[in-house]
């Protein structure tokens, strides 16, 4: 970290908590231990883009608060998704994650698009790097299952993941958090402050945080951490109201991020849980990501409202030396730069006609640009020839544009019933340029190839309708049924892959659920069923035009999906909480002729990749009185997660990975608006996989043969303190 990065950070954390050091009063109720007594239905969220209870939202949903985030110790949504029934994230890597939801949307590696859509106070993140990505200054994160294209566009398909940040007001607030933990060196800082400027016309947010840990792999060829990970995080937010039915919201950000990417060790096996990784390279990876953006939200009169959202978003990556072939030898080097631009633009006008009528009317229009610049150095030995260096340097530059329009309408005939019908047109025009230039050089001097590809581009014109129809039978007690359409945009390969792009894919999801909320009470459920058509699944080998292999994305076939999710909150008395949530999910593919096609080759199994058939998470939260204004809670949760494939390219036997669980514990005290707790995660130092490739991918590509996986995180302790007044 550099002086000027450290030093922004820890002042901006220091003042915060200099600020508050005066200051013992507090009301229990807003205390992260309190909040987590809250009831959840009572819980205000914009999963349908207008503020609406989350028991009145007829959506599968969870709504995870910035409390609770804090009283867990998530610091990233990977960390946070097993508090959601039916998300399903995993990662290798700094820059690399793997989401879905119900098994639908699976991507596995950064240049397919997501299915899941990842959104930051309502605006789109076109990759899943940002889940790996810490959390700052959080007030909730929703997370919304089955198709959300109506509202929120393509690439929600699988549903729609929305952080929203804490925003300024009147009021003057400080929060500081920080955490020590072991036997890796895993430490948190992080604070914001929070005033008017100008009472109810200007108040403005600054918000700070760094986070690293040394990880739990070690490089055995080089020594030193495997799977470090460090991070710094700088925002602010200015919110000018200069009357009642105006308000301009204007953010800003910065986040440093250095990792590794696939820190792989060797393995014999699905249950040899090694962590020793054999590079010859540290193959260590840095991101920045900055941006900015505005929202302006205005009152029409007559019942009408307009929100206009503007952003720019730009993420820039740089690998100066990275391991290829996952193994001691110097046979494969990478150099790599990237960088993504993202600017979207979003207008909508939500109406109320009557009690019994509004509507949702909006446009929409995104720009992505990616280019990127590599260098690949692969050195072999040839019986003849002797020694064989093959330096290939690729760049390429990938622009997409998509506009779209959605409406929504919404009819109460009585208070007791509402139908939502709502439609969106999404048109999505991508391109794809660049050069690939290989040099090979022998005894017999150096040979050139390549050059300028042929530009390749891709159009598509989709429909997402969506219908839901609610039943509210109590104040306490809703149904709802729901159809929905979503899709995923489609993308390029290589110049020498058979199929130089690959097209979106799509999913019907029809759902029904119940939810019932009242005091010490809260429960939902839902039973689903999706049908998934061009699924874009595992990447593969694929015979190379011109000789050999090469890497494709590409469509496998048709899946379906379906299950059952629950969630509860029960308070059997007022000082003990008790949470749960489940999902049990057959995702299977029926048909994958498409990769047959494709590859000339067959799957082992009709699993999708990484996906279990169920999950499940359960807490307890119980408090006990200490007298005057400080109490004493004693927490402990238990997350699991069921057997699940491989990736593999293995055409007879499947590799699966054992199901786990994992159980964490703390003993939190709070004293005023000061809360310090003792914690240990993964208290019985359970083994498992993170990720894990079978040892077919690395045979196909000629480099020696061997399972590689990714072993999760061992049991972690320490202490944590937060202050918030």
């Amino acid at each position: 970290m550099t002086k000027f990065r450290f030093a922004a950070v820890s002042t901006l954390v220091l003042a915060a908590t200099l600020g508050a050091a005066p200051v013992f009063a507090q009301d229990s109720a807003t205390t992260p231990a309190a909040a987590e007594s809250e009831d959840d239905g009572m819980i205000v969220v914009t999963a349908r883009k207008r503020e609406e209870t989350l028991n009145d939202v007829p959506i599968a949903a969870t709504a995870i608060t910035g409390d609770t985030l804090t009283a867990r110790g998530f610091n990233s949504v990977r960390e946070a998704a097993v508090l959601s029934p039916g998300l399903n994230i995993n990662s290798d890597g700094t820059g690399r994650a793997f989401v879905s939801i119900r098994g639908v949307g699976v991507t596995l590696v950064q240049t397919v698009q997501p299915g899941v859509g990842l959104f930051i106070d309502g605006i789109y993140q076109p990759n899943t790097a940002y889940l790996n990505n810490p959390l700052l200054d959080v007030d909730r994160i929703e997370v919304l299952r089955g198709p959300q294209g109506t509202l929120y566009g393509k690439n929600t398909m699988g549903g729609a993941i929305n952080v929203i940040t804490r925003q300024p007001g009147n009021d003057f607030e400080v929060r500081a958090n920080g955490s020590y933990a072991g036997p890796d060196d895993s430490w948190m800082v992080s604070g914001s402050v929070s005033g008017p400027i100008v009472t109810d016309k200007i108040a403005l947010r600054v918000a700070a945080a760094h986070r690293q840990q040394d990880g739990f792999l070690r490089n055995s060829v080089i020594g030193g951490n495997a799977n470090p990970f460090n991070t710094d995080s700088v925002n602010a937010t200015l919110r000018i109201t200069p009357s009642d039915g105006f308000a301009l919201t204007v953010k800003g950000y910065y986040d440093w991020v250095d990792g590794v990417n696939t820190p792989y060790s060797r393995v014999s096996g699905p249950t040899d849980y090694r962590r020793d990784v054999q590079f010859n390279t540290i193959n260590r990876v840095s991101y920045k990501y900055r941006g900015f953006n505005a929202r302006a939200e205005a009152d029409l009169g007559g019942g009408s409202k307009l929100s206009v959202i503007g952003a720019y978003d730009m993420r820039n990556g740089f690998t100066p030396d990275g391991e290829g072939d996952f193994g001691p030898t110097d046979t494969v080097r990478t150099i790599a730069r990237d960088s993504l631009r993202t600017l979207t633009l979003e207008s909508r006008l939500d109406s109320e006609w009557s009690d019994q009528f509004s509507t949702l009317l909006g446009v929409f229009y995104s720009n992505e640009m990616v280019r990127a610049r590599g260098q690949d150095t692969i050195r072999l030995t040839h019986p003849i020839l002797g020694p064989v260096s093959i330096l290939r340097t690729t760049s390429a530059k990938n622009v997409g544009d998509t506009y779209a329009a959605f409406g929504t309408l919404f009819f109460k005939p009585s208070l007791d019933w509402e139908i939502a019908a709502g439609l969106r047109f999404d048109h999505e025009g991508r391109t794809a340029n660049g050069s690939v230039v290989t040099a090979t050089t022998t005894v017999l001097g150096t040979a050139t190839a390549g050059g300028i590809v042929p530009t390749a581009k891709i159009k598509s014109d989709e429909w997402q309708p969506k219908l839901s129809i609610t039943r509210k039978w109590t104040p306490d007690l809703m149904t709802y049924v729901s159809v929905a359409r979503g899709y995923r945009g489609g993308g390029f390969n290589a110049p020498t892959a058979p199929t130089r792009t690959y097209k979106g894919d799509s999913a019907w999801t029809y759902e029904a659920g119940a939810k019932y909320a009242a005091p010490g009470m809260s429960l939902s459920g839902t039973v689903f069923y999706s049908d998934y058509k061009d699924y874009i699944g595992l990447n593969s080998i694929a015979p190379a035009i011109g000789g050999g292999l090469v890497t494709v994305d590409l469509n496998t076939g048709d899946v379906e999906s379906y299950g059952v999710e629950l969630e509860a909150m029960v308070r059997p008395v007022q000082a003990w909480t008790l949470r749960g949530g489940f999902t049990w999910m057959h995702a299977r593919i029926t048909d994958a002729s498409a990769y047959t096609a494709t590859t000339g080759r067959v799957l082992s199994s009709d699993r999708l990749t990484f996906q279990p058939d169920w999950t499940a998470s359960f807490s307890s939260d119980y408090r006990i009185e200490t007298g005057g204004d400080s109490d004493l809670t004693l927490s402990a949760g238990l997350v699991g997660k069921g057997k699940r494939l491989a990736a593999t390219l293995n055409q007879t036997t499947p590799t699966f990975l054992d199901s786990y669980w994992l159980t964490n514990a703390s003993i939190a005290y709070r004293r005023g608006p000061v809360e310090v707790a003792l914690f240990a995660n993964n208290i019985f130092n359970t083994e498992y996989f993170e990720s894990y490739i079978e040892q077919t991918t690395l045979a196909l590509a000629g480099l020696p043969a061997s399972d590689l996986g990714i072993t999760g995180d061992r049991r972690r302790y320490g202490v944590r303190a937060s202050l918030k007044f």
